[in-house]
């Protein structure tokens, strides 16, 4: 088939590699300007654009896709391309601008979406790390039929897998990255066969997967031992867990929940390798921290290195 492909990370990059793979033909690629990126800042091209020009794919980098938005040039110039393109389908992947109705009825068989959870269970922009933060036991891949809601097309196809107590975001979003590049070179082959059922979304058990800010990555040691635990995960690699011990800044990245209790953001033990902090139900073990500039070290080198902890964790929870 003749697949329009818009995508901008790592997890776009790996499916518009398994359809570039599989055969199909690839007239018209889209993803995100080139952004500032390391100490440098220097402009940095994204996955997916490194891809297609690694493979001479055509590529078209819009700011905007809306025409009667900020930038209706770039608009009007990725309509005219993906208009000569003329593509049967577009698939979309973490793509990060909005398709306006042009977009989505512009293909023969309109747009698919890789989104990464089953649906209608987070719907939105943080997916994978909401499911890690709530406790989620199982996620996992839909391919959806994209309409002009948000994530709210008809499924065609998910997968599921399981969350272990281990998994963080980041081994999480790789495993569904797999999954997701698999499963679109199916729904094309069905599709291409006629063979592919859509299905509405149920109306019960949606959710919502709000985009992570930054400012939540402040640890409020007065929620349970558990919550901050996944939460340690769920935001592991963005924007990690931060906390106050000693009067130094730390980014938290693995804990354990241990017995014990206290006031929350107690020291309760800073020897024998083991760091321990009391929360509002239970106790967190801090396993990895990290200072700034520093790299991840396990909390046996930490307290080596720096002076033990006393009193509590301040200057984490919010207002």
């Amino acid at each position: 088939m003749k697949v329009a492909f818009a995508g901008t990370p790592e997890f776009a990059r790996v499916a518009l590699a398994a359809l570039h793979g599989a055969g199909h033909e690839l007239p018209l690629v889209l993803t995100q300007p080139d952004r500032p990126a390391g100490r440098g800042l220097k402009l940095q091209a994204s996955p997916v654009k490194q891809y297609a020009q690694a493979h001479g794919l055509p590529l078209a980098q819009p700011r905007s896709l809306r025409l009667d938005g900020k930038f209706p040039d770039d608009a009007a110039a990725a309509r005219a391309a993906l208009e000569r393109a003329a593509p049967d389908v577009m698939v979309v992947a973490a793509y990060g601008l909005i398709l306006p109705d042009w977009v989505l009825t512009l293909p023969r068989h309109g747009c698919l979406n890789i989104h990464g959870s089953l649906l209608p269970r987070w719907r939105g922009a943080a997916p994978i790390q909401r499911a890690v933060e709530a406790g989620d036991e199982q996620t996992g891949i839909t391919i959806m039929q994209m309409d002009a809601g948000l994530d709210t097309g008809a499924m065609l196809l998910a997968e599921s897998t399981a969350i272990t107590g281990s998994d963080t975001s980041a081994t999480l979003h790789d495993r569904l990255t797999d999954v997701g590049a698999r499963l679109i070179v199916v729904a094309l082959d069905r599709l291409a066969a006629g063979t592919l059922q859509p299905r509405a979304q149920p109306a019960d058990g949606v959710t919502y997967a709000h985009k992570i800010d930054k400012a939540e990555a402040a640890i409020d040691w007065r929620a349970p031992a558990t919550a901050i635990e996944r939460r340690l995960r769920a935001f592991d690699p963005f924007p990690g867990a931060t906390a106050v011990l000693a009067g130094q800044p730390v980014k938290v990245w693995r804990g354990r929940v241990v017995p014990g209790s206290g006031a929350p953001g107690q020291v309760l033990q800073a020897d024998d390798g083991r760091l321990v902090l009391a929360c509002g139900e239970g106790a967190l073990e801090l396993l990895e921290l990290q200072l700034p500039g520093g790299r991840r070290i396990a909390a046996r080198e930490f307290l080596q290195r720096h002076p033990a902890p006393t009193g509590s964790a301040t200057g984490s929870a919010p207002d």
